[in-house]
């Protein structure tokens, strides 16, 4: 088979990819051939079967493969910086999608919603990072926000400075989420202290702290856990004493 033929079997292959998605969107695919299209919107004419499951091959799952560095999935034979940055973009531009979805839609109704966007935003990442929700008195979502990148945890974390946006944002609720780049969602000693020091700081500017969502493989819910109701009740016998409230 000289090169025009081969190009032109892999063009065929690709043409029916599309129209299967197309006839019944991504309902039957695997997802090497998921990849394998994303793969071909750099390089049009190029067969990217094998490259793609060469990625899935590295990085064990589909989520793996978007959350890859444009760097370390150009280590595959086959990978140039176009395929890369097809994969970087369909990344971005899904978690720009998610983000607007969420926009003046109620918090309460829509917390599946909320959790496959700060997934999808959040797992993966290296660093650890904080993002803000603000809501509305009927909780719906105001706007996300992330406030800070690095270490997450009550010496770092200034919750006056959170509330302060909060204010400016008209916002009555929060919930606030961070990622654990090693992938475990148990909370820390230190995520514990940063959610009791926040909810404190709301509580006295007559704002709610609704929820703090642990990112990690999988999610962790201080509110879901009952945790932020035995916080509720220190936060009131602390201002109590304090003769705060």
């Amino acid at each position: 088979m000289d090169k025009a033929q081969w190009q032109n079997k892999g063009a065929g292959h690709r043409a029916r990819l599309r129209e299967r998605f197309l006839e019944k969107g991504l309902i039957g695919f695997s997802d090497a051939e998921v990849i394998e299209l994303l793969l071909s919107f750099g390089t049009p004419r190029k067969d990217c079967k094998q490259a793609a499951r060469d990625l899935l091959e590295q990085f064990t799952s589909f989520a793996a493969v978007l959350d890859a560095h444009p760097g370390d999935i150009q280590k595959i034979k086959g990978i140039g910086p176009k395929n890369a940055f097809a994969l970087a973009f369909i990344k971005s531009a899904a978690d720009r999608y998610l983000k607007e979805r969420l926009r003046e839609r109620s918090y309460l109704s829509s917390s599946k919603e909320v959790i496959d966007y700060l997934t999808h935003a959040m797992r993966g990442l290296k660093v650890e990072v904080l993002t803000v929700i603000y809501l509305d008195a009927a909780h719906g979502i105001i706007d996300t926000e992330t406030v800070a990148e690095g270490t997450i945890n009550a010496t770092t974390i200034y919750p006056r400075e959170i509330v302060k946006r909060a204010l400016a944002y008209d916002a009555v609720a929060l919930v606030i989420a961070h990622n654990h780049p090693s992938g475990s969602s148990t909370p820390s000693a230190q995520d514990y202290q940063l959610t009791r020091s926040l909810y404190l700081v709301c509580s006295l500017m007559n704002i709610r702290l609704l929820d703090h969502l642990i990112i990690g493989e999988d999610y962790h819910s201080f509110a879901d856990q009952g945790t932020l109701s035995e916080i509720s009740d220190w936060c009131q016998s602390v201002t109590h004493s304090s003769g705060l409230s």
